[in-house]
């Protein structure tokens, strides 16, 4: 499970046996969600991560959504 970024107490991370669309898992204190990053930025799925948290984690992954495909490509390929 690659961690892809760690920030603010949020963990952005894939699994090795990913499929597509690209996306990318967050782990929260006080839980977890899914983050699609293709073909935008969504939130997939949420299980216990704060509202303000889940804002936070779309913002990042806006923000770094090219790093995030660039090493989902990397690892997966």
């Amino acid at each position: 499970m690659p961690t892809v970024l760690l920030i603010f107490g949020l963990r952005f991370f894939f699994y090795a046996d990913e499929h597509k669309p690209i996306h990318v898992h967050l782990e929260s204190s006080d839980g977890r969600a899914k983050i699609a990053l293709e073909p935008e930025v969504e939130l997939v799925e949420n299980k216990g991560v704060k509202p303000r948290d889940i804002k936070r984690a779309l913002d990042l992954a806006v923000e770094f959504r090219e790093e995030f495909i660039q090493k989902w490509n990397e690892f997966h390929n």
